[in-house]
């Protein structure tokens, strides 16, 4: 059997793992040969692929982004781009796609074979971990790693000059790495996209912090909504997903801060360092986890499917059900976070 393999989306530590895991398992126990489409769906809509065997994935673990290089490119709005992918699996021969990626490649996977027949196994990545159907997602550990470090460090500068500091996180549509390192790094505001907020009461936080003499962290989604306005955007450009470009709220959220309260603000927005550098042993676990089950997926036939973490178990779940709605923060969660602000 020969199997393709390709990552989209945004990189992602840890993809290198599961490229890793599904080659030197798929060779050396089911004899499989590989070919890697290189950037996600536009290789495979292009026939761009590099070749992949076990001395191209030797030394890889560590190592973060994707050695296949990814893309947002959507085939289904691409011209033609379904009967290129098919075109192109025939010409090099290949057998089964993997597909590594997070909502949107996925969904693209799920469409390519519940409506062409396309063999496709799925391995969720993202580090917003806002997949359905599983308990983590490979990445998400590392991006809050580098979050609460940041925090950590964010603290001291803000108490040497007293003054507010706002730390803009990634998290388009759910807030888990604005909960999980806000709460790890003892931030004293968390303002996630599941919950729009009040800037007066956030002011009413700030305050307080400074009452009681230390300098306040507000750890803000980039997804995050204010009660009375819109979501902020760096402009107004969307990808072939029709995703919008985001940044801009904790630029706007410290303004806000520092006309209401007279004190101090500014904002380290984190953006792609949450994406880069070496994975987390967690993430380089589960990714080599996810890679060995979705090449067994492969070997026994079990298409349609994505690979899944439920408590310490690897599951198969449809790649259309890990899909169909996006996981977020459950309002409870939040609720618990509470405690710390202000």
């Amino acid at each position: 059997m020969k199997v393709g393999v390709l990552t989209g989306g945004g990189d992602c530590p840890g993809l290198n793992a599961v490229i890793r895991a599904v080659v030197r398992k798929g060779e050396q126990e089911y004899g499989c040969a590989f070919v890697g489409f290189k950037d996600g769906w536009r290789g495979a809509v292009e026939g761009r692929t590099v070749p992949l065997g076990i001395p191209a994935v030797r030394g890889i673990l560590p190592r973060g982004g994707t050695i296949l290089g990814s893309s947002r490119t959507n085939p289904f709005k691409t011209e033609n781009g379904v009967r290129d992918i098919k075109d192109n699996l025939a010409k090099y021969e290949v057998d089964a796609l993997i597909a590594i990626g997070g909502e949107d490649t996925l969904g693209v996977a799920a469409r390519l074979h519940d409506e062409y027949g396309i063999p496709c196994v799925g391995v969720p990545k993202t580090i917003d971990n806002d997949l359905s159907a599983t308990d983590y997602t490979f990445g998400f550990d590392t991006a809050v790693g580098i979050a609460t470090e940041a925090i950590d460090r964010l603290h001291t500068t803000a108490e040497s000059h007293m003054r507010v500091l706002v730390v803009e996180v990634m998290g388009r549509h759910a807030g888990w790495i604005a909960l999980h390192s806000g709460l790890a790094g003892g931030a004293n505001v968390i303002l996630i996209p599941e919950q729009r907020f009040d800037v007066d009461q956030v002011c009413a936080w700030v305050t307080s912090r400074f009452k009681a003499s230390y300098a306040p962290i507000v750890v803000v989604a980039e997804g995050a909504m204010p009660k009375d306005g819109d979501m902020v955007l760096k402009d107004g450009t969307k990808d072939s997903f029709g995703h919008v470009r985001l940044s801009g709220v904790g630029e706007w959220l410290a303004k806000e801060i520092e006309e209401r309260t007279g004190k101090e603000a500014r904002t380290t927005v984190l953006g792609h360092i949450q994406r880069g550098g070496t994975p987390s042993a967690f993430d380089r676990w589960l990714a080599t986890r996810f890679g060995l089950h979705a090449i067994d997926a492969v070997h026994e036939g079990d298409f349609g499917k994505m690979v899944a973490l439920k408590g310490t178990d690897i599951v198969r779940v449809p790649i259309a059900d890990a899909t169909a709605k996006l996981k977020t923060v459950d309002p409870a969660l939040y609720r618990e976070a509470g405690v710390f602000f202000g």
